[in-house]
């Protein structure tokens, strides 16, 4: 850092997005929870639940502003430097109230989506594991500028997935969960910590916020 003093650890985001409690996806989110501690970084581990919101309606953001679980969603993002999501797949696509959580919070100016990672997992009783889910979550948030890491982690037959003790009952998911997440999080840690590869990879058309942008390490 500029100032000579060690940075501290990553603060990794992590939640999953259904809101049953049960929910095989909050499985999942514990399980990358508990990897992300384990490289060092700091976690902050949510529920959907943790930011109830209406459906977005225009009238009622002119007239009330943003709801209360919009800015805790908001603020706990702010707080994090990336994000791990966990979401089910809801008929071949993106469930309805991550979706809602997402456009409520792309209201905010700064768009706060913009400036971060996110790390795409799902868990699914069907035999494709959400993957198809997935794919439709990563539009919304590519179009946001996140940057969305490219390899997603979908596991299927999520009933018979899991041990006693929240892990995988298959040792090569598991171990692949792991690397998955180390890699990520390497990722993460090159794009917060080091000046030179910092970058602004899109134009966001709703954005008019001044920021400064700086050259990709790649540009002469």
């Amino acid at each position: 850092m500029a100032d000579g003093t060690r940075p501290g650890p990553l603060r990794v985001l992590v939640f999953g997005a259904a809101l049953r409690a049960e929910s095989s996806n909050a499985r999942l989110a514990s399980l990358a929870a508990r990897m992300v501690a384990d490289t060092g970084a700091t976690v902050d581990l949510a529920t959907m639940r943790d930011f109830d919101m209406p459906l977005y309606d225009g009238d009622v953001e002119t007239a009330e502003g943003l709801p209360a679980g919009a800015l805790a969603l908001h603020r706990r993002m702010e707080e994090s430097d990336a994000l791990v999501i966990s979401s089910p797949e809801y008929n071949a696509s993106v469930p309805g109230v991550l979706k809602n959580a997402i456009d409520w919070v792309s209201r905010i100016r700064p768009q706060p989506f913009k400036t971060k990672q996110v790390l795409l997992m799902s868990a699914s009783p069907s035999m494709v594991g959400g993957n198809r889910g997935l794919w439709s979550l990563r539009i919304p948030l590519e179009h946001l500028g996140t940057r969305v890491y490219p390899d997603m982690f979908s596991l299927a037959r999520s009933y018979e997935s899991f041990t006693e003790d929240g892990s995988l009952a298959d040792s090569g998911l598991q171990q692949r969960l792991a690397e998955t997440v180390t890699a990520f999080l390497r990722l993460v840690e090159a794009d917060t910590r080091y000046v030179c590869l910092r970058r602004r990879w899109y134009e966001f058309l709703g954005d008019r916020t001044e920021a400064p942008v700086t050259q990709r390490a790649e540009d002469g």
